[in-house]
């Protein structure tokens, strides 16, 4: 197999992931959008995720390649149809490509935080409704259109999780490692909103809890990524 990873800052990775596509001897091209890195032709990938990042999606004058990125994505999921896995602006990203739009919220969703799941077939299956998930967002994906499926959601954000065909789109984090939160607390944006939402001495205990619940998010992930490669 040969997955297509498209990344938006370089901290922002697929985590967990990794781990499991290197075990499993899957393929990995990486593209640094923020570095200008070119997108390459899509024929010869079985699977494409996208990751996070500081940036949002209406930004395409500062981040002028956000354009082409949407570009392929849609190309990718509505025309090729292979599967697809968005992580935070990654789910924006495809909410975008399929028809629907994205807007900020009135208060950011930062934490270690539940999400519902509506459907828990397919790529949930085996996870409990209630999922313990992290959180870092300020917006969210909303209007999608009626051929989508809505798959998770939470009190803060109706839409959390969705399926498009064989694409799939999480709002929230469960790729996390022992690195994430120190890491991300580096970019501005993340730590402004963090300090913003939580107050300014949120950190410590945000990372605390990150790893408190790190096994969960693990397992979660290790379920999430052996249904996607289901699909392929």
């Amino acid at each position: 197999m040969k997955f297509l990873v498209l990344q938006h800052i370089n901290i922002e990775h697929p985590g967990i992931f990794l781990k499991f596509m290197k075990e499993d001897k899957v393929q990995i091209d990486t593209v640094e959008l923020d570095e200008n890195e070119k997108i390459p032709q899509l024929n010869k990938y079985d699977a494409m995720i996208v990751m996070g990042g500081p940036m949002d999606t209406w930004q395409e004058e500062t981040y002028p390649w956000l354009k082409p990125e949407k570009e392929v994505i849609h190309k990718f999921v509505t025309i090729q149809k292979k599967p697809f896995l968005g992580l935070c602006l990654g789910a924006q990203l495809l909410g975008e490509a399929v028809g629907g739009k994205v807007r900020k919220m009135k208060t950011p969703e930062i934490g270690v935080l539940g999400v519902s799941l509506i459907n828990n077939k397919s790529l949930f299956k085996g996870l409990n409704k209630d999922l313990k998930v992290l959180q870092w967002h300020s917006y969210e994906v909303h209007d999608l259109p009626s051929s989508t499926n809505l798959l998770a959601t939470s009190p803060q954000s109706k839409i959390q999780a969705f399926s498009s065909g064989n694409a799939f789109g999480l709002q929230f984090h469960v790729e996390q490692t022992s690195e994430t939160v120190p890491q991300w607390a580096c970019v501005p944006e993340y730590k402004s909103a963090l300090e913003k939402t939580l107050g300014s001495n949120a950190l410590a205990k945000f990372e605390k809890d990150v790893q408190e619940n790190l096994n969960l998010f693990n397992n979660s992930a290790r379920t999430i990524y052996d249904n996607f490669k289901k699909i392929i």
